[in-house]
Parts: C-alpha cells; structure tokens; sequence
C-alpha cells in the first residue's frame, strides 16, 4: 500500500514537472503578429465621414428616419420648439416648482436689470425689457430647463464699453441707442449662424482656464465701476480699467458715502426687498434732495418696436456687427457654460446647436424690441435650479412678473438710490471671482493658469476687450504650443512583463540593451514634422554619449512607438524618410510600432512602408524588441 502511494506520488509530480515545462515554453516561445495593411479608403467617404462627425455628431436626423410624412412635420416642430415635445407631459405638480421658481428669480432680476442696464450705459428699462420678450423666446425654443434668461453683468458691460469706444452715450444718446440694437441684432445673427451651420464647438477654443480669468477680472471691474454709484461720485472716469477707477475713487473721496456691509444676497429675495426698503425711505425722507442719487425716472409700459432703429447701411453698420459678434460669442459661451453645468447636474441631455439657435433667435427678436444683449445668467440660473424650476415655463412667469412691473410699478421705482442698486450689482458679481477654480488650474496646468492669469490681468489692468483678446490669444497659443512641440518619451519595460512605458513615469522600467524606444504622443503634421524628427534624434545622440561613457554596445534600432500617433499627412511621410536617411547613415534601423488604420493605409500608399522594410513594421512594441533585439538579429 506505501509502495502503491509513493508511486503514485511520483506519478503526479513527473506531470506537474511536464506542464509545468510546457507552460514555460509557451511563455517563453513568442508569436508575432503581423501587422494587417487596411483596405484603401476612398478619399469621398473619409471625408464626409470626417464632416459628418464634425458637424452631426449627435445625427439630428436620426428620428425622421422611417417615419410617416405627417410624423416628421411634427418632430420637426419639435426640433425647432422643444415645448411642443416636453409640454404633452407637463403638470400641475411641475407647474407649482416652476411658478415658485419664476416669482424668485423675477424678484432677484428686477433690480438687477435696473443696474445692469446702467453698465451698459442705457435707461433702467431696458434692462427690464430685456427680462421680458427674450425669456419668451427661449422658453419655447431653448432645450435647457434651468437656464435663467435676461441681461447679465459681463455682458452688459463689455457691451457698454465697446459701444462707448465708438459713440458717447451721454453726448449722443440716441445714436449710441441705435448701436445698441444694432450689436445685438448682429449679436444674435452670429449665435443663430452658429448653431445653424453647426459650428457652436468654436466656442470651445476659448478654453475654461480662460474663462475664468476673464469672469473673475470683469467682476472685479464690475465691482470697481458701481463705486461711482455707491459713494455718490459724480465725476467719473469712463475707462474700466482699475488705476483709472481708482483716480476717480481718491480724487472725489470727499463725496464718499458709508461702506457696503454686504447685507444683500442673503436668500435671492434680499435684493427686492433692498430696493423697496431704501426707496421707501427715500420716499418719506426725501433723501434726494439732500444729495442721495436717485434713478429718478424709468419708462413705463413695455417694450416698444425698435426694428427702425437698426442701422442696416452707413460706418454703424460695420461698427454694430463688430461690437455684436464680440459680445454675442461671449454671451453665447456663458450661456452654454451654465446649461451644460446644469444639464449634467439633473442629467439631462442639452443640445448645444439648439441652444445657440434659440438664444440667437431670442436675441434677434430682442434687438426689434428695445432689448440689448441678453443671455444665461449664472445668479439666476442657480436660484432658478434652487428654487426647485421644473421646465423653461419658469421663464415664462419671470416674464410676466416683469410684464407686470412694466405695465404698472416702474414709476415707484423713481426714487431707488444708486447706491442700493451698485450694491446689489457688487454682491452679485462677486460671486464670479472663483478662486477654488483658480487654485485647482494652479495645481493642474501650470499654462493654464497662465492663461488664466492673463485674461484675469487684461482686464483689470487694462479694460475688458483686451483681456478679452488676451484671453482668446493665450488658449490659442496654447494650442499652438502643443500641436508644434508634442510630447515625446523614451520607453522601457516594466520588469516581469512585456509592458513598456515612460521610463521618467516609472523609475523601475529598464531600457532594452541596443535598442532605443521612443514613443510619439501627436500626429504627425507640417507644423510639427521637423521637431518631433530632430527631437528622436536627439534622444538616439544623448543615448549614444550615455552608452559610449558606460563602454556599453551602441544603438542599432530606434524603434518608434505609434499608437497615439492618431493621424500623419505628408510632411510627416518626408520627415520620416528624413529620419530612416539619418539613422542609416548612423548604422541604426527604424523600426515602427502600432501605426493606426490612417497612418499604416498613408505609409503604405507613400511606399514608406517598403523602405523600409513591411518586416520592421510591428503590432506591439514588445513584437519588435524581440525580432529586433542585437541577439535576434545575430541568431538571423
């Protein structure tokens, strides 16, 4: 029985010893894969393919497709007016959170728009105006639930400021009025072009890092500029930038009135109930007369038609087109901004293209009837969110409330002071200036916060169009940047593995003896061909004076990992030619690794391929250390 057992024992372990042996020549024997060549792309499907992703990424035309002729007529009003799809299914329950949410937001857009209008150095109601038609449009137009329409602080002053640029509002009221409607008919001609046309991801090259800078640098103009109204200073300078301001601040310090305690913004209701306070009290006291600025008079009834007003020929003309394509971009990429944020908080899916298009069209509108620029607002929107909105139908009874106000309360508002209304604007804008963002971009992207830093300073230091301009020149610069000079790497394999990466990301890879991996993170275009030839060079000569000083064995392959190299167009073909003509002259093979379909089909169709040798083209990089590796080559 023992025998039997020890036999048996002995058995086993011959087998374990076998697949153990086995398994090791399976491990040890490696295939290699070859690199499939692509069918040739015909050049009229690449490209509409590219366009067609470009442009109708989210295929909008994907539900008319096999639908009756009268079912497409109703899913194209549907596209084109949102509320005809989402009002079927609309309620009492919803109605009761957005009638909530449009008496709050009204309460909170009343006093602003009275103040923003004067940032944009117009009478007080057309600011209300501008609360009034515009939230109307959208809400049957746009696709975003939350978005809170009107006129905002940024807008309204970059506006002011590059209409007063060309025409003085106090010396030329009317003309400067006429620009006004002007910019923002061209304002939303540009935002309806671009959401027609497709073209809302130009938008995206004003990059986040940017934005931020900017918001922060405007509110703190913002800020500066309502001082003229806070202390009562009558004499002020009409430049934003802050030694300006600040000229103006010290040289009338003996008008300066009480310091702002910030009691405002507390619930979103505070700013009204602000304003009907300090008016009353100036009312009874008659504080105006002791030398308290007063908004004195607003217009009443709404709005009136403005279409005549519009320059469609003369110098205005070009003036208003250049002044709305500026501030009809901005106020396009903030209202995007804060309908994706919300969008993504109650996930839902936001249309950017119908949102351009609605907020053109709003915008377009508006311009016919005496309202200047309006967008989505960050304050209100989030109230609007807060405050429990369920649709866009909140708009519409923000709109009625101002309707309201229009038709029969704006001459109480005659003695509002200034200062409450300067107040009111200050607690709003502060919340722009995010400093969590900034310290975040600090931590993340160094250039970014560069960019940040230098919209942040353009406008401050010198007045919202140039940081503006800064900002716009820093995100392409950035872009610039990283497409001419991308990224390159030197790779080396993780030990116990067939894995290689970045030998300064992991301190543990191990170069391959006689071989130098170099990893490309771009495509390869004319605008950056030349670099990233000279720059592989260069890794292969500080590699050989390494080796040389350690008596090591020279390069004999430089093998280029491919896989993040998406594209590649003919300069890239010339300069890798280039490099296999250099290498060669140094005794040293090119070998690739993991072309894309793109590139392989472009490297076969230039006959690159053959040059150098389909055999030195591989699918991993761990392929090509073993085929090309000294000892494989010596074996050969």
């Amino acid at each position: 029985m023992a025998h039997n057992a020890d036999k048996e024992l002995e058995t086993k372990e011959m087998a374990t010893r076998s697949l153990s042996s086995a398994q090791c020549q399976v491990q040890n024997s490696t295939y290699i894969h070859k690199v499939g060549v692509p069918p040739k792309q015909k050049f009229f499907n690449e490209f509409t393919s590219a366009v067609k992703e470009t442009f109708f990424a989210d295929d909008p035309l994907r539900h008319f497709k096999d639908q009756t002729k009268s079912r497409k007529i109703i899913l194209g009003m549907q596209a084109v007016f949102p509320i005809l799809e989402w009002a079927q299914s609309y309620n009492l329950s919803k109605f009761r959170g957005d009638l909530i949410a449009g008496l709050t937001i009204a309460s909170l857009c009343i006093p602003q728009d009275i103040g923003y209008s004067k940032l944009a150095n117009l009478q007080p109601q057309y600011g209300l105006y501008s609360s009034f038609v515009p939230p109307l449009i959208y809400a049957f137009m746009g696709s975003s639930r939350d978005i809170a329409i009107g006129p905002v602080a940024v807008v309204s002053l970059l506006l002011g400021t590059l209409l007063q640029n060309e025409i003085d509002p106090t010396k030329n009221a009317a003309e400067y009025l006429r620009l006004a409607f002007t910019a923002t008919f061209f304002a939303g001609i540009t935002q309806a072009a671009l959401g027609f046309l497709r073209l809302g991801f130009l938008i995206d090259f004003l990059s986040h890092a940017a934005v931020v800078g900017f918001m922060a640098g405007a509110a703190i103009t913002i800020a500066l500029q309502q001082l003229k109204g806070f202390l009562g200073i009558k004499k002020f300078t009409k430049k934003t930038d802050i030694i300006s301001v600040m000229h103006s601040v010290f040289g009338s310090a003996h008008h300066g009135g009480k310091k702002n305690k910030k009691l405002f913004w507390v619930p979103a209701i505070a700013p009204l109930i602000s304003v009907i306070l300090s008016t009353f009290f100036v009312f009874i006291t008659h504080a105006e007369k002791q030398g308290v600025q007063i908004v004195n008079h607003i217009e009443k009834g709404i709005n009136p038609v403005s279409v005549n007003q519009i320059y469609f020929t003369g110098d205005n003309l070009l003036k208003g087109f250049r002044i709305g394509v500026v501030t009809g971009v901005i106020a396009l990429t903030e209202a995007v901004a804060i309908g994706r944020t919300f969008a993504a908080m109650k996930d839902y899916q936001l249309d950017g293209n119908k949102e351009m298009v609605a907020i053109g069209v709003m915008n377009i509108v508006g311009s016919m009837t005496s309202c200047y620029v309006a967008t989505g607002s960050f304050s209100r929107s989030a109230v609007n969110y807060m405050s429990g909105c369920q649709t866009a139908v909140s708009n519409i009874v923000m709109s009625f409330i101002v309707f309201l106000t229009l038709k029969f309360i704006t001459p109480l508002f005659k003695y509002t002071p200034n200062a409450i209304l300067s107040s009111i604007i200050i607690s709003a804008v502060i919340g722009l200036i995010d400093f969590k963002a900034a310290i975040l971009i600090w931590k993340i992207d160094k250039f970014d916060f560069i960019a940040c830093m230098g919209a942040f300073f353009g406008v401050v230091f010198a007045s919202v169009e140039i940081g503006l301009l800064v900002a716009v020149s820093i995100s392409f610069a950035k872009i610039l940047l990283q497409v001419t000079r991308p990224r390159t790497a030197i790779l080396g394999r993780i030990p116990m593995t067939n894995v290689y990466r970045n030998i300064q990301q992991y301190p543990e890879a191990t170069k391959v003896p006689g071989v130098l991996i170099v990893r490309v993170d771009s495509a390869i275009y004319f605008s950056n061909s030349n670099y990233i030839k000279e720059r592989m060079l260069r890794w292969l000569t500080d590699e050989e004076e390494l080796l040389k000083a350690a008596y090591l064995p020279k390069i004999q392959f430089l093998i280029v990992e491919m896989s993040p190299v998406i594209d590649i167009d003919t300069s890239g073909i010339q300069a890798l030619e280039e490099l296999h003509q250099s290498l060669h002259k140094r005794d040293v093979r090119l070998v690739l690794a993991n072309p894309g379909q793109v590139v392989l089909d472009k490297l076969h169709t230039s006959n690159f391929a053959s040059l150098i040798g389909e055999d030195k083209i591989f699918l991993t990089v761990a392929d090509a250390v073993v085929t090309c590796s000294p000892k494989s080559e010596d074996e050969v």
